[in-house]
């Protein structure tokens, strides 16, 4: 399979490429580095990118971002930070790439478990991917070729526990190796509209 991952050298993005990488073509897109660049939160830079990579079987994105704050201190800017990237930068990957997929194809999308389970000061990235799952749910009504769109959300990944633990009181961290096979059920499976949750 040809299998763009945006993200695919970030704590995630990076496991999952090299295992994908055993017997596919990929493609890493991020934001500074990568085969391509990319600003998920631009549909014209989504777009020019799916320009260069011409037709794919699978896209995986496991980017964007959203701003952590305590609730008190967001202000209406902070919470576009969010639904721009990492909410409306999947929303336009599926939109856009679904032109770039060959028939039967996949999109997977990342989110994680504050759309389920938040802690404090993620009042932001808690509604993005909320939106996300109810996003998924329901594209998948209306997508056609054949395409699957699932999204994988995982616990806090034992990769970042060191930098997060504090965040993320009495949260057990998620072997990598679990966070990789959700990518693999999600790209090889033929599940389609699921939410992924991935737990220690």
């Amino acid at each position: 399979m040809k299998i763009l991952i945006i993200g695919g050298n970030g704590t995630i993005g990076r496991k999952v490429a090299h295992h994908f990488k055993n017997d596919n073509e990929v493609i890493i897109a991020g934001k500074t580095s990568g085969d391509l660049t990319v600003d998920i939160s631009n549909s014209v830079s989504i777009k020019e990118m799916f320009e260069k990579t011409g037709k794919l079987d699978a896209i995986i994105c496991i980017a964007g971002e959203a701003k952590w704050a305590e609730f008190n201190k967001l202000s209406e800017e902070d919470y576009y930070i969010g639904l721009k990237s990492k909410l409306m930068g999947q929303v336009n990957l599926v939109r856009i790439g679904r032109k770039y997929l060959n028939p039967n194809g996949s999109i997977t999308l990342t989110t994680g478990v504050l759309a389920d389970d938040p802690v404090v000061q993620t009042t932001s990235a808690a509604l993005v991917n909320g939106g996300i799952h109810s996003f998924v749910k329901a594209v998948v009504l209306e997508i056609d070729n054949g395409l699957r769109v699932n999204v994988v959300s995982p616990d806090m990944v034992e990769d970042a526990y060191d930098k997060y633990k504090n965040a993320f009181p009495g949260h057990n961290p998620v072997p990598m190796s679990k966070v990789v096979n959700a990518y693999v059920k999600s790209v090889q499976g033929k599940i389609n509209g699921q939410i992924i949750r991935v737990y220690a």
